[in-house]
């Protein structure tokens, strides 16, 4: 007898529940913003990227309203074809002229820039070597390329340098790929000591800056920027959708990069163009980053007083290492993780658990935004000291 050849999934599932890594979907009514509205009560909101709360801004709103009014709902194609519209060609000399490049191009969502990057730069015979907090587009990225994919212990230059001084000369090319801000535990790359190791061994850099985008930086630009190397030859990989508010991603680089990209990442050549509403908000966003600078001092602001009031009410709260508006509270297992985020729940908080195999140690994730007011930092304080 023939057996069902689906009949895995349901036993693959129960493990998952077994383990509690099961996962499900919570539905937000209303605009984003510092609170929202989940299954119906209002909860302050510490789970969103939308780290200057641009999401919800009118401005946005309205550009996108006008540009969908223009140009209609959809770009009906690639860009190469029917999708390309002079809306986008603003948008990308805008990031290029934000972060000190020669050229942008953006892709329809920051994982398929990734993925499409990675995928044109290297191949069968070349290396990729990866730190081993990546997001999964940058680590599924490499595995697309065909390349040979060696991860290194997080942030780990000695063990990098090792690998490279063993494995560079059997390789035609070689791609050194990190996360600006590894987006589970908020901290940051050691990028003025990447740039010198990828010059030792000749290796190309490509940095994603998909959490650092208009929150690191004087002018917002991102870790490239924050760590003074703007100018420096690298490969700047970025998403439209967490602090700008809108969807979409972006590369920025040299014009022979940028250009090179146009004619050879699949998931640029082969996929409808970013629709002109998303792509008129994001370049609404990136305007009021360079104008207002104000909401992302508010934001830093806000960083600042969550961890005064964590070091003052909490000194033995076991905080990970942090340079950016992501804080994380450290668990022993997924289910502690599972009945913290419930409690602050009950209490009207919103902070997600993350628990393997997202992250090594399952943890609460906790996103600071500027519009959150000091109530509700000082509430999630209150709540957190009740609770542990």
């Amino acid at each position: 007898m023939p057996q069902d050849p689906y009949s895995w999934i349901e036993s693959s599932l129960a493990t998952i529940h077994k383990a509690n890594w099961y996962r499900s979907v919570q539905t937000i009514d209303g605009r984003p913003g510092a609170t929202v509205f989940l299954a119906g009560k209002e909860v302050i909101n510490f789970a969103s990227n939308d780290y200057l709360g641009l999401a919800g801004d009118p401005r946005l709103i309205q550009a996108a309203i006008t540009a969908t009014e223009k140009f209609g709902t959809g770009s009906t194609g690639s860009r190469l074809i029917s999708g390309h519209r002079e809306l986008h060609r603003e948008l990308e000399q805008a990031i290029a002229s934000w972060k000190q490049t020669e050229d942008a191009v953006v892709f329809s969502s920051g994982y398929l820039a990734n993925l499409g990057a990675i995928a044109a730069l290297v191949g069968k015979r070349d290396l990729i070597l990866s730190d081993q907090y990546n997001h999964s587009s940058l680590k599924n990225g490499a595995v697309l390329s065909g390349a040979e994919f060696l991860e290194y212990p997080h942030c780990d230059l000695a063990a990098l340098k090792t690998q490279l001084s063993r494995q560079r000369q059997h390789y035609r090319r070689s791609l050194i790929i990190t996360d600006s801000v590894f987006s589970m535990d908020g901290d940051l790359c050691p990028l003025p000591a990447l740039l010198e190791i990828a010059d030792e061994y000749s290796c190309m850099l490509l940095i994603d800056e998909a959490h650092s985008t208009a929150v690191l930086g004087k002018t917002g630009a991102g870790c490239v920027e924050h760590f003074h190397c703007t100018g420096k030859t690298l490969i700047q990989i970025g998403t439209l959708s967490k602090a700008l508010g809108s969807l979409g991603g972006y590369v920025a680089g040299s014009a022979t990069l940028i250009d090179y990209l146009r004619n050879r990442a699949p998931t640029w050549i082969y996929t409808t163009a970013l629709s002109p509403a998303d792509t008129a908000a994001a370049l609404a966003a990136i305007k009021i980053v360079q104008q207002e600078p104000q909401h992302l001092q508010q934001l830093w602001r806000n960083v600042n007083y969550f961890k005064k009031l964590i070091a003052e009410q909490l000194p033995h709260l076991k905080l990970l290492p942090t340079e950016s508006p992501i804080l994380c509270l450290q668990l022993a297992s997924a289910a502690e993780a599972l009945r913290i985020g419930k409690q602050l729940r009950s209490q009207g908080i919103f902070a997600p658990a993350i628990r393997p195999p997202t992250v090594p140690t399952s943890r609460i994730r906790i996103s600071v935004m500027a519009t959150h007011e000091s109530a509700h930092i000082e509430k999630l304080v209150s709540v957190l000291s009740e609770i542990l």
